[in-house]
Formats: C-alpha cells, structure tokens, sequence
C-alpha cells in the first residue's frame, strides 16, 4: 500500500465478499460511534411505527445529532396521532427548533397525524405502500419506519448505504431506489434492516463520500473500492 499517496495499488489481492463476516466486522467497527437517529431513539423507547415515521420527518436534511434530542423534546410533548393533531403549528414549529425547514414540517407532520387518526383509527398502514401515501413519505422513509418499528424485512437505502454497498462492489447502480432494489437481489434477508443501522455510522465516520478511511477499514481486504481515488 502507498500510504504516502494515498492510493492502493490496483493489483491489491482481494478476498470474496463475504455477507457474515462483513455484518461481524461492521458491528465491531460501530460499537463506538454515535447510533443511527432511528435506532438511537427506537432504543430510547421511541420504537412505534408511528414515532419512527415522524422522527423519518424530522430528520430530513438534519444532522442525527440534532435530530435525536428534537425528537426527545417532541415525544415528550406528543407520541400518538392523536396528542401530535391536537398540538398547532405553531407549538410544533417551537418543538421543532434548531432542525431544518421546521414550517412544512409541523405542516406535514400535523396532517399526517390527522390523516391517521380521522382515516386510519390512529393506527399508521403497516405497508410501504400505505405509508407512501402520505406527504414527504419515500421508501427509505417507509422501510425505515416499518423495519425498525415492526422488524419487517425491508432495504432503507440512504446516501451511505447508497455510497457504501456500491464501493463495496456488491452492487452497481446509480441512485438510491436501484440501489435498494439491487440489494434485494443479492443481500441476505436477515441483513436487511441491519444494513442502515451499520452503515449510516459507517459512512459518516470510516467510509466517507470524500478520501474514506481505508487504510484502518477492517472490510478493505473485501472492498472493491468502486469508484475510491484518494483515501486516508
């Protein structure tokens, strides 16, 4: 290995990706790293189908650090449909301070607790599809909330599982939503809600967008490398 530039030679002997021995090295390599925000807050108690789906909200282009005690202040204040419908935008957008966009938010999050309290006996759809019908609510938002919540057996594919599992070489696809597709194919089941929970910390720590962490990444001897010019 040239650590001086960086770089790993091309003619580098790789060993066969290995699914088992990837999710053992992964949870190692997590063990001290802040948590995902859904898992974080699913191992606070926050582990309803309908908790989860708000904090999916929340967290919208915010940090997992701010997401997490915004959610806390939220739940304390409302954890059914029918305590967030009954609190006004206005108390939400307060509740929801120092998170990103918190105006549609409270909108979005106030009418999807209507929505399931009025149409769905304050009880949210247990399928993606169900889900999906509400506003601001995409597959990753859908598998995410029923996996944790319910342990249904669903791919949430985020930009670092998106990044990742294609640097990884086990797939290769261009968005997310193939990438969740693609990992369907080839994946084991019982990895599929596993997958987010390690590779959110994952990505944001070791295998970062820019100049990843190669050379102290525990699953470099599997990695491909796709993609990967200079790393750290």
């Amino acid at each position: 290995m040239d650590r001086a530039r960086g770089t790993i030679p091309l003619t580098i002997r790789k060993e066969p990706f290995d699914f088992d021995e990837a999710f053992r090295r992964l949870r190692i390599a997590v063990t001290d790293l802040p948590k995902a925000a859904m898992f974080e807050l699913r191992d606070r108690g926050h582990a309803s189908v309908f908790e989860q789906l708000v904090a999916s909200l929340v967290s919208g282009r915010t940090r997992d650090e701010t997401t997490v005690p915004v959610c806390l202040r939220l739940f304390a204040a409302a954890r059914t449909p029918e305590a967030m419908a009954s609190l006004d935008e206005p108390t939400l957008v307060r509740l929801l301070h120092g998170v990103t966009f918190p105006e549609p938010k409270a909108r979005d999050i106030r009418a999807l607790s209507q929505r399931i309290e009025n149409e769905f006996a304050g009880v949210p759809p247990d399928t993606p599809e169900g889900l999906m019908t509400f506003r601001g609510v995409g597959p990753k938002i859908a598998a995410l909330a029923l996996g944790v919540a319910l342990g249904r057996p669903l791919i949430a594919v985020d930009v670092h599982v998106h990044r990742v599992a294609n640097r990884w070489g086990i797939v290769a696809v261009s968005t997310p939503e193939r990438t969740q597709a693609a990992l369907q194919a080839v994946l084991p089941e019982r990895y599929w809600i596993e997958i987010n929970e390690r590779l959110v910390p994952f990505g944001k720590h070791v295998c970062t967008r820019e100049r990843p962490h190669c050379t102290r990444c525990p699953l470099l001897p599997m990695c491909r490398q796709i993609g990967v010019g200079t790393h750290r």
